[in-house]
């Protein structure tokens, strides 16, 4: 080796390690906007006070939102337009009461699934109920369930706040519970989706965002991998690429965490109170800002990952017609 020592070699190493970091560094700044503000939606439900808290996008861009104050799941077009509204109510006997959704996602089957944390329970509306306008269907029976998803082979994601578990099941055609598995350990864990391999992202209030892998086990945090310190994270969400993408509400911004490099402040200006957020696959990301009453339409994807909407389980709605569809 003559005069090359260990002491070279490890210092080559580390200089290659990090223009390899500098190198992805850029090329993330170059993929990704920050604070380009498309256009803002109105809250669909029209109340100042209302509290905008749970929202999912499907490929084909149908946005579908539901608010903590208000019994209904708007869903809306690609141009931001309610097309359509489910009313939540529940059957009490004879009688017929209203229930406040918490969070929303599809099914697998494409029904609408929502959290009831007054009830305790999780909702889906089946559009083939032998009501003429359809039937929500009640599941489950957990003591405080706030945000809920779908992961890649349809299992439901149901983060269960005052008991600190995340519960991981799926339902059949008769909407039966199968196959309950539980995640415990968690801080006030707020919302959840699930990553593009298999495993989940929750968020816990006023603490950290965990990731675990298809097996449920803790991988990482994204405060300790990344060295970043969270106010108080909300909203989670993931696209195709694998970024994963934090509302912070103290803070008052989203920051993407990429695969590989530092992470970014998409949002860092124009949110007053944010909540949750979702992206679509044209780019765009869709953030609730409680305080501004409204979802605000940012463009973070220099060009989308998909040339066209995919076909598949998240841009089903068979509560859409094809005329209705159209924006």
């Amino acid at each position: 080796m003559g005069m090359v020592t260990v002491q070279h070699l490890n210092h080559l190493s580390q200089t290659a390690s990090q223009i390899c970091q500098d190198l992805e560094n850029i090329e993330n700044l170059v993929r990704f906007r920050q604070n380009d503000l498309m256009y803002e939606i109105e809250n669909p439900g029209g109340v100042k006070s209302d509290g905008l808290s749970g929202i999912h996008c499907c490929l084909d861009g149908t946005t579908y939102i539901v608010s903590v104050s208000s019994p209904w799941v708007h869903v809306l077009n690609r141009s931001g337009q309610v097309f359509q509204s489910l009313y939540c109510v529940q059957n009490q006997g004879r009688s017929k009461e209203p229930f406040l959704p918490e969070d929303v996602t599809l099914t697998r089957a494409g029904m609408v699934a929502v959290t009831d944390m007054v009830g305790g329970v999780i909702r889906i509306f089946n559009p083939h109920s032998k009501f003429s306008e359809g039937e929500w269907i009640k599941i489950g029976k957990i003591d405080c369930p706030k945000g809920i998803g779908v992961d890649p082979s349809g299992k439901l994601l149901v983060a269960d706040y005052t008991a600190g578990k995340v519960h991981i099941f799926s339902i059949d055609h008769a909407f039966k519970v199968l196959n309950v598995q539980t995640v415990t350990g968690l801080r006030g864990p707020r919302y959840i989706c699930s990553t593009y391999d298999g495993g989940i992202v929750v968020s816990e209030e006023c603490g950290d965002v965990k990731v675990y892998g298809s097996n449920l086990k803790l991988m990482y945090s994204l405060g300790a991998k990344y060295c970043h310190q969270f106010g108080n994270p909300a909203g989670v969400c993931t696209d195709p690429e694998g970024n994963i993408m934090v509302v912070d509400e103290q803070k008052r911004n989203v920051t993407l965490f990429p695969k590989c490099g530092s992470p970014i402040c998409i949002v860092s200006a124009g949110l007053r109170t944010p909540t949750t957020l979702a992206c679509s696959s044209y780019g765009l990301l869709f953030v609730m800002d409680t305080g501004g009453n409204c979802i605000k339409v940012f463009k973070y994807r220099v060009a989308p990952y998909y040339a066209s909407a995919k076909s598949g389980p998240s841009s089903y709605s068979p509560l859409i017609t094809p005329r209705e569809k159209d924006s």
